[in-house]
């Protein structure tokens, strides 16, 4: 029997080796009809912890590793735009500051 295949987003990377990955989905009301927003959420194995939060993944289903994680990380799809900002930021400073506060005597 085949492994499911799913794309979703890291909603969190707090815990080691695993991320939560919510899967965004549309259901139609029976009676209604209106479209309803709701969402899965899988606790996914990542072993290199390259993924963070943000980042769009495709996950597969895997044996149970814990008592809620049954799912392991293929890819990422896309990086998050908010961690490279954050990287970029950090970058900048990390440079020595040019201007430095005067210690002197006479206030």
């Amino acid at each position: 029997m085949p492994k499911r295949v799913a794309i979703g987003i890291v909603t969190s990377d707090k815990m080691a080796k695993t991320r939560v990955v919510q899967i965004p989905r549309l259901v139609q009301h029976p009676k209604y009809g209106k479209f309803i927003r709701q969402r899965t959420v899988c606790y996914v194995h990542d072993e290199t912890e390259q993924s963070a939060q943000g980042d769009t993944v495709e996950i597969r289903e895997s044996r149970p590793l814990s008592r809620k994680k049954r799912w392991e990380l293929v890819r990422i799809v896309e990086k998050s735009r908010l961690a490279a900002r954050v990287e970029l930021k950090e970058d900048i400073t990390e440079t020595p500051a040019a201007a430095e506060t005067p210690t002197g005597g006479d206030n």
